[in-house]
């Protein structure tokens, strides 16, 4: 038996490795492709570049490993039907769960590993990644410069170009707005086109600029406004070279305790401790509020000066009965009375309408804790549930290979990865609760699982189309006597 076991295990983690690596790659270069525009043209050291690599691709694991999980699993079993290994076990007295008894553990240490994983080295790794990233966005201004979008990346000046040619790197309709004198928009430049360099040492920006204009409001010291004349300078160039200071823009790591509060930042207890103190302000909050609406709008304070008294007294008014009230007030003072209740019920609803918005917000902010707490364990539990969907599924297909396997193991992730995705927005929006709003897309799969086992321990042959193609027979062999049953009964009427 321990040689069935090694053979399985030796059958299993070749596939898994690989599968695993190839996911992490493809992912990696959606990556790249995703962020291409921020890494190219900024002149990164090689080191840099490995080490934004090594810490995406440590974000990428809970993506890629259940998805290898899943796909090496049903290339196993569909390898050993294919081969007819899988009958001869069985025929042996072996059972299928005897034989997935060395991959079910090996998927249960996965799994923890797993939940370690997203636990203490998943929040370093996107911390790591985030600031790294953050720091290359920062280097290089000039690529940062977006068409009919003002850059405010640079220190007193604010940067605007109509056009771009990426591969000449060649702008058109610049205009820049010099606010280094702290006084509005007084000088501005504006050029037909131009283009930018930063200096090898990295302290200027070398801005040549062609066929334009410089403005500048001169300052005017006049003691009325009707006095002012608005002088101006005005200046015609066909070229001109600016040279815009740089401080801080060479790869400077930026402090990581500014990422330190986002939720994929944090471990377990973090976020335990985070979503505790966020709703124990909120709940702190709301009841303040609710008592601020009662205290000032339903049990009113009024402040009366008693005649010949020089100090105010503040009266607490109470509840009190409005028809008895309303029977004694003349048709013009139940109108008035009416008037200001309707315009203090107007203000309430304001008041609560504006600040249901801030509930709402913070609310949205404590789910986002609670999301990425419950992530922590799904992805453990998705390892499991993807291992017991692949195996009695390659039983089933007997397909080896990268054909079939690779094509029904994409069919299942994606359908895990759309209801994870909608239900994660679901929780977004405060219309289901993060439990089991984070567990939909296990919580469906899994029964699928535990039909696919049964499945495949009872030889089922639901996915044999030979097996589709004989029932469809037997129903048109049905059909076909029934019709010539008839048939013969109308010609013997006749």
């Amino acid at each position: 038996m321990k040689k069935l076991h090694f053979f399985v295990l030796k059958s299993y983690i070749g596939p898994l490795i690989s599968t695993f690596f190839v996911v992490v790659f493809i992912l990696l270069l959606q990556f790249l492709w995703k962020y291409i525009d921020d890494l190219i043209g900024k002149g990164l050291e090689l080191a840099v570049i490995a080490e934004l690599l090594l810490y995406t691709s440590a974000g990428l694991v809970p993506l890629a490993l259940p998805l290898a999980i899943l796909l090496s699993s049903l290339m196993t079993f569909g390898n050993m039907g294919e081969n007819f290994e899988l009958t001869a076990l069985k025929s042996a007295g072996i059972s299928l769960q005897r034989i997935m008894s060395p991959l079910i553990i090996l998927t249960a240490m996965m799994s923890v590993g797993a939940f370690y994983f997203s636990v203490i080295v998943l929040p370093y790794t996107n911390l790591k990644m985030r600031s790294l990233l953050y720091d290359i966005q920062q280097q290089r201004p000039e690529m940062q410069i977006r068409e009919g979008i003002f850059y405010n990346g640079i220190d007193n000046f604010s940067i605007k170009v109509s056009g771009k040619n990426h591969r000449t790197n060649m702008m058109y309709d610049i205009k820049i707005y010099d606010h280094a004198d702290r006084r509005g928009n007084l000088k501005v430049t504006v050029a037909d086109s131009g283009f930018m360099r930063i200096t090898e040492d990295k302290t200027y920006l070398i801005t040549t600029l062609y066929s334009g204009y410089n403005y500048e409001e001169m300052e005017e010291n006049v003691r009325h406004r009707n006095d002012r004349s608005f002088p101006h300078r005005h200046d015609r160039f066909e070229e001109q070279v600016l040279h815009i200071e740089l401080s801080g823009f060479d790869l400077q790591r930026t402090d990581e305790d500014h990422f330190r509060h986002n939720s994929q930042m944090m471990n377990l207890s973090q976020l335990e401790m985070t979503t505790d103190s966020l709703s124990y302000k909120l709940s702190k909050e709301v009841s303040d509020h609710a008592e601020n609406i009662i205290r000032g709008n339903f049990f009113k304070k009024e402040i009366r000066r008693p005649p010949g008294s020089d100090t105010n007294v503040v009266i607490q008014r109470t509840p009190v009965d409005i028809f008895q009230i309303n029977d004694t007030l003349s048709r013009e003072q139940r109108i008035d009375a009416l008037e200001i209740a309707l315009s203090e019920a107007r203000n309430v609803r304001n008041q609560i309408t504006s600040t249901k918005t801030n509930f709402d917000f913070q609310n949205r902010r404590i789910r986002r804790y609670e999301m990425e707490w419950h992530r922590k364990f799904t992805l453990s539990f998705a390892c499991f549930i993807f291992f017991f969907i692949g195996a009695p599924l390659g039983a089933i297909i007997r397909k080896g290979g990268l054909g079939m396997p690779v094509v029904v193991s994409v069919l299942f992730f994606v359908l895990y990865y759309v209801i994870d995705i909608s239900s994660q927005k679901f929780v977004k929006e405060l219309v289901i609760p993060p439990f089991p709003g984070m567990w939909i897309s296990s919580i469906i799969l899994l029964p699928m699982g535990i039909f696919l086992t049964y499945k495949a321990t009872t030889d089922s042959v639901i996915l044999n189309t030979e097996t589709y193609f004989k029932f469809f027979k037997k129903i048109e062999k049905t059909v076909k006597g029934l019709i010539m049953r008839h048939v013969s009964k109308i010609r013997s009427g006749l």
